[in-house]
């Protein structure tokens, strides 16, 4: 009995053994290097640099709370938002009042910014991770005045940066129009250093 026990084991303890090292251990590894080899920037995050230094990510929202610059949407990230280690959405459903106060309360604030069209949903709203880098291109347009307005630039330059900063669905149908607001910002910056005020 005990050597039957001893026979019927052994075979699992190896293939438990050999599926570790090889799912565990040779397979990231070797995903890592193709990613290393091929992708390496998306590989290690995305990062923008600026003057040497990181910026943020291609791939992350980040709070911009200025009125010089463009918002991204909200997140319910982490206690004050935009948290990469408290990535989620707020779990409430659309019936829960505390959704729905906190989004009135945001469109008022859009209203009090300038907009004064209907507010792009992706204004008020979170996205499913908390950490959307991009918002649609309504979003960014309704934004416009506001940013022209506090760099002292006229709204036809700032509005064409942003229609020049839409992303495109990739293949032409996956996904939808986007902006990336970290990219658009930068490129304001770089908009307001050689614009006539």
């Amino acid at each position: 009995m005990g050597s039957d026990l001893k026979t019927a084991f052994r075979p699992a303890i190896s293939m438990t053994i050999l599926f570790a090292l090889l799912l565990g251990i040779a397979y990231p590894l070797a995903m890592t290097g193709v990613g290393q080899a091929l992708f390496p920037s998306q590989a290690n995050g995305s990062l923008i640099t600026q003057d040497g230094k990181i910026i943020g990510s291609s791939v992350v929202g980040q709070a911009f709370v200025g009125e010089r610059y463009f918002h991204t949407r909200p997140s319910a990230a982490g206690a004050d938002g935009y948290d990469g280690l408290a990535s989620s959405g707020s779990n409430l459903g659309p019936t829960s009042q505390a959704l729905i106060d906190r989004v009135a309360a945001d469109v008022e604030q859009k209203r009090a910014q300038g907009v004064t069209e209907a507010v792009p949903a992706d204004m008020v709203t979170a996205s499913g991770s908390g950490l959307d880098p991009d918002i649609s291109p309504d979003a960014a347009l309704a934004q416009v005045s506001r940013v022209s307005a506090a760099r002292g630039l006229a709204q036809v330059d700032v509005r064409d940066l942003v229609e020049r900063s839409i992303q495109r669905p990739l293949l032409g149908f996956l996904g939808e129009d986007r902006v990336n607001v970290l990219e658009l910002n930068r490129q304001l910056d770089r908009l307001g250093s050689t614009t006539a005020r």
